[in-house]
């Protein structure tokens, strides 16, 4: 897996936060890490594009929640503390939609996974790139 970042601007900056390969128990951490670092250099606004997503296990959805997290100013908690980290999540769940991170073109399989999980209602999905751009 990869990840690559590029800068947009629009309304506000948007990083586009693009994940290559699967996102699973072996690389959800990196891209945790990457978006620590963007958030750590004044990133506020993640486009997270999974178009390049073959596979996303639960520790994706980890990795995700912990990134909508971040961007609020808040303490993700220890992704290694297994089952907290998805109480978090469900607890989390109901305070509606993310404004600062948005998902684009998650493949199928990923997009189920986000169904199954209710993660849908807890994420703005996008297929359309600039669409997904103007909305922040």
């Amino acid at each position: 897996m990869r990840v690559t970042i590029e800068a947009v601007q629009g309304r506000v900056p948007v990083s586009i936060l693009a994940v290559h390969g699967d996102l699973d128990a072996s690389t959800y951490e990196d891209v945790i890490a990457k978006a620590s670092e963007l958030y750590a250099v004044g990133a506020r606004h993640i486009l997270l594009d999974m178009g390049d997503v073959p596979f996303m296990g639960s520790s994706g959805i980890v990795a995700i929640h912990s990134i909508a997290m971040m961007l609020r100013g808040e303490q993700p908690p220890d992704p290694l503390m297994g089952w907290q980290a998805f109480h978090s999540i469900d607890q989390d769940r109901g305070s509606g939609k993310q404004q600062q991170i948005k998902i684009l073109n998650p493949q199928p399989k990923v997009r189920r996974t986000l169904q199954m999980t209710g993660m849908d209602q807890f994420f703005d999905i996008l297929t359309d790139r600039q669409a997904a751009l103007d909305s922040f």
